[in-house]
């Protein structure tokens, strides 16, 4: 078994993840050991057992980073800090009986948005989003559509003007590509989330952000901002993906061809099957070792980052014998993480909402709409993060915009 760290960059993430991580699981088994910029060390889980292990067993493989034992060697300028971070008063590092109160706050200030309220919002905003494109026969359904529905229908639950929400998607896709304004992204999203909950402190309106600063569990505002700067930012970009990757199956893959001409349990389906072998979130960081272990069969030592690796485990030939067939309804994958520190249930009924929305407005306004380009020349973007495409070129039989008179 090969000890070479693999670099967890490069192209072959945005143009061959699959083969990537084969050669991965064959060269180190279901545990690989890799480099993060700037030369930091980690392991990505891959092995759909060993995910299964590492999420389930919140006390050994812990969500508290100041665990970890490469902190001496981060800089304070390190492009991955918005994705790892130190001492973030926020859910994802919280473990024990803080987090499960945090989450249920969560949880509840999203449960309680009105499935007709949230139905209404993302109709609404899809459609005035199709009504930019179209009259003109062609259009980017990312850049022009996927990547600026998520957020509005989130910045609206949350209490945001809608004039606010392109400012917020720059912010979070900077934030979330790690690169030279990764860390001016999060700042513009701070400073948003602390002044609407100011403004709601002040004036509470029927809305997340009220919900959660009207929950008696004490929380400081600054744990709240930074709790809602995590659902926006896992629930907008993964959901733009999920509905870029499942328009592109759509489009390119005979077996969901049905779903462009009113077949919408394809829809249902090609969703599902996108989050089994397309799925937006690739890998997640992170867990930290609380003692040395033993892992696929490596020595884990104490403070050691482990990544999970969604989609690596989702295809793991362990547990997905027959890799070609369509999964169904199967519904076992990792794609909203397992154990405490999933995504909430009421966090993955919005996303499915918006998303399975998005799709549907897209094919009942554009019924003849056809891929513009050949499949093979659509790029992802450059991230072993998410996966996601760089855009995606359709044309179709241009119509008159609905202009809010939706039948």
């Amino acid at each position: 078994m090969s000890t070479e760290a693999v670099p967890l960059s490069g192209p072959r993430f945005q143009t061959e993840p699959a083969r990537l991580y084969r050669e991965m699981r064959r060269e180190h088994g279901a545990v690989t050991p890799v480099v993060l910029d700037g030369g930091v060390p980690a392991w990505l889980v891959l092995g759909y057992r060993e995910l299964h292990q590492v999420t389930g067993d919140p006390v050994l493989f812990s969500r508290d980073s100041d665990l970890w034992n490469q902190w001496d060697t981060i800089a304070d300028d390190w492009p991955l800090l918005p994705m790892i971070g130190r001492k973030q008063p926020s859910i994802l590092y919280t473990v024990g009986e803080r987090h499960r109160e945090r989450a249920g706050m969560i949880s509840n200030a999203l449960e309680a948005v009105p499935p007709s309220e949230l139905r209404h919002y993302a109709e609404r905003f899809a459609d005035e989003l199709i009504d930019s494109v179209c009259a003109h026969g062609q259009a980017d359904l990312i850049g022009q559509y996927a990547m600026l529905l998520p957020v509005r229908v989130l910045a609206r639950l949350y209490g945001f003007l809608d004039e606010e929400g392109p400012g917020l998607v720059t912010a979070l896709n900077d934030m979330i590509d790690g690169g030279d304004r990764a860390l001016a992204g999060q700042s513009h999203l701070a400073t948003s989330m602390g002044e609407l909950l100011a403004q709601r402190r002040a004036a509470p309106a029927h809305d997340v952000v009220s919900r959660m600063t009207a929950d008696a569990g004490g929380y400081s505002d600054e744990e709240i901002a930074q709790d809602l700067m995590v659902m926006m930012a896992a629930g907008h970009q993964p959901t733009a993906d999920w509905i870029g990757n499942s328009l592109r199956l759509m489009l390119t893959d005979d077996r969901f061809a049905a779903s462009l001409f009113g077949g919408r349990n394809s829809v249902a389906e090609a969703m599902n099957e996108v989050l089994w072998e397309d799925t937006p979130t690739q890998n997640v960081a992170g867990r930290w070792a609380s003692r040395d272990t033993q892992l696929g069969g490596h020595h884990i030592r104490a403070g050691d980052l482990l990544l999970l690796g969604l989609q690596a485990a989702n295809s793991d030939p362990q547990v997905r014998t027959d890799g070609s067939a369509l999964t169904g309804g199967n519904s076992a994958h990792f794609s909203f993480g397992h154990g405490e520190h999933r995504c909430p249930f009421p966090a993955q009924e919005i996303a499915e909402v918006v998303a399975r929305t998005g799709i549907e407005v897209v094919l009942d306004r554009l019924p003849d709409i056809d891929l513009a380009v050949p499949a093979e020349s659509l790029t992802r973007r450059p991230s072993p993060w998410l996966r996601g495409l760089t855009e995606l070129p359709v044309r179709f039989t241009p119509t008159p915009a609905l202009g809010g008179n939706r039948p």
